[in-house]
């Protein structure tokens, strides 16, 4: 039976490389996202069969019609990638903005995640990467809180997942990506600028794969952000958040991710 990969936001950033990397291992891909012309673009280029689901996952409801959406395809390796942030004083950013990012991080991921684990622990494989961000690790992000609530949302729900599964000996595979800086379109067209050089998109979807495929917890492309973890697991919970808040001040727009 053929195997497919499903990846959300897969139009652009480390979402389009993910399913570039998984259409050269052989797999079909289901390409998810908003903009249906990015995605037909992608499929045009992956010598793989395709299928592209165009959605906003930001309602609850499309979540359950995507996996029934795909019921019928053998999916083996799920991506949680779509997602957004935005960049400002917690008051000061649309409360509807800052909800929605609950519903497409947090809401959208945990329903997607629910639905294919059930299957995948009935057939004791499969497996599934959660992309979180480096922010996922820290203790806070002033200037980006909702954002990186909801990456430590990932992170958290990840990682218990992560637990149950290895002492029940499942082989089942779930990993979180927390990516620093990733350079991506989204971004640029953004305006966003990090004070570390981002790493490209197709370096972190290699080490994402690699990652999962050697049942990573956590995975950490980059050893400047394994370092600042550590920093930031040494270092008085305050002093973290004012580094944190630092380098998030200079920042406008929103990110994807």
């Amino acid at each position: 039976m053929e195997k497919w990969a499903l990846i959300t936001g897969a139009s652009s950033g480390i979402g389009a490389e993910l399913a570039k990397l998984y259409a050269k291992r052989g797999y079909g891909v289901v390409l998810v996202a908003r903009r249906t012309e990015k995605l037909t673009e992608l499929a045009l280029k992956l010598e793989t069969p395709t299928r592209i689901i165009s959605c906003d996952l930001r309602d609850r409801e499309s979540a359950k019609e995507l996996y029934d959406m795909v019921y019928d395809l053998n999916v083996e390796i799920v991506v949680n990638n779509a997602g957004f942030g935005a960049v400002g004083r917690f008051e000061q950013i649309d409360l509807d903005r800052q909800l929605d990012m609950i519903d497409l991080n947090c809401t959208a991921v945990a329903a997607i995640t629910y639905m294919f684990l059930k299957d995948f622990r009935y057939r004791d494989c499969g497996a599934i990467l959660n992309v979180a961000s480096s922010a996922g690790l820290m203790p806070g992000g002033p200037n980006m809180a909702m954002y990186y609530a909801t990456k430590a949302f990932v992170v958290s729900l990840t990682n218990a997942i992560n637990d149950e599964l290895k002492t029940s000996n499942s082989n089942v595979k779930i990993s979180a990506l927390c990516p620093g800086p990733v350079d991506t379109e989204f971004n640029d067209v953004a305006g966003v600028s990090f004070g570390l050089k981002g790493i490209s998109a197709k370096y972190c979807a290699m080490c994402a794969a690699y990652g999962l495929d050697h049942g990573e917890r956590i995975i950490i492309p980059e050893r400047s952000i394994k370092l600042l973890r550590t920093a930031a697991k040494l270092s008085p919970e305050r002093a973290a958040l004012r580094i944190t808040g630092y380098a998030q001040k200079h920042k406008s727009g929103d990110l994807g991710g």
